[in-house]
């Protein structure tokens, strides 16, 4: 059956009495224990709901953000790739730590699909059939390292923490009918409808990978952003929220420098800012005040 069918089901993997648990969301957002006892959603804690073997990142994909970023809807005849490494992973009410020598520490509200099945050589139809379901995520970076590792995006988008997704993963809804949204500290800074921006849906970019890559069980795909990614702060909430899959919050926290000077270090150069702050005169009216906010 496909992930599209059906009725709406959430489940969420939490931490219950030191082991991984899964609950589904029943109704007024409590979370059911296998047996049938509840729980309140606030008083428990989150894990992601999957561990992946791998998580695939789609470079520009929505049509805001290529013009934002490149003055084109759509800059790349097909989709481009990066990959973060499994210790990415975060989840909600989670940490994201920005260390003490980076400046810019960006968010960019997304979905993700997450991989049901073993998947190779499959069709954009066939697609949506290993899927095992969606979750809102943040494909957070650093991107105080743009100038370094080739484009790679290996320590912009790699570092710990850098991935967080849930609270949950959500079957019998459709993406492209929903619409994605992120708020910095309560205030709306991103805004989507998935259907009319995105530009390759979770079918065309697993059947695109899944022609040379085998993907496995609880690998993730993410799929991109819209326009008006910016820089946070510590002490900063960050949250997106997609209509039918929920809403992931996660809090910026302060961490060391690290005590090696090896390697490339941090640095503020004219790419690092252009992609960091983004570009006033190419963002939506109503997002501009909150875009100084940002930048302030």
């Amino acid at each position: 059956m496909s992930v599209l069918d059906g009725p709406r089901v959430e489940k969420r993997r939490i931490l219950l009495d030191g082991i991984a648990t899964w609950v589904t969301v029943a109704d007024y957002g409590r979370l059911q224990l296998e047996g049938g006892s509840k729980l309140e959603a606030e008083n428990v804690v989150h894990l992601a709901p999957c561990e992946p073997g791998k998580i695939i990142c789609p470079h520009l994909t929505y049509t805001s953000r290529g013009i934002e970023s490149r003055n084109k809807p759509q800059p790349t005849p097909t989709p481009t790739y990066f990959m973060k490494p499994i210790t990415a992973i975060n989840a909600h009410g989670g940490q994201i730590v920005k260390p003490e020598d980076c400046q810019y520490l960006n968010y960019e509200g997304e979905f993700a699909a997450i991989i049901g099945k073993e998947t190779k050589d499959v069709t954009p139809e066939e697609a949506w059939d290993h899927i095992a379901g969606f979750a809102p995520a943040l494909d957070m970076g650093l991107h105080d390292f743009r100038d370094t590792d080739s484009g790679s995006m290996l320590r912009v988008k790699g570092a710990d923490g850098m991935c967080p997704i849930g609270p949950g993963i959500v079957s019998g809804i459709d993406p492209r009918q929903q619409t994605l949204r992120t708020y910095r500290n309560g205030e709306l800074v991103q805004e989507a409808n998935i259907g009319e921006e995105l530009v390759w849906g979770p079918d065309y970019m697993i059947a695109d990978l899944a022609r040379h890559i085998t993907l496995m069980p609880g690998d993730i795909v993410l799929t991109g952003t819209p326009c008006h990614s910016r820089s946070l702060d510590v002490g900063d909430t960050i949250e997106v929220e997609v209509s039918g899959m929920g809403r992931l919050g996660c809090t910026v926290v302060a961490g060391p420098a690290p005590r090696a000077s090896a390697g490339h270090q941090a640095t503020d150069s004219d790419e690092v800012r252009r992609v960091a702050l983004g570009n006033d005169e190419r963002v939506p009216d109503r997002f501009k005040d909150n875009y100084r906010k940002a930048c302030r």
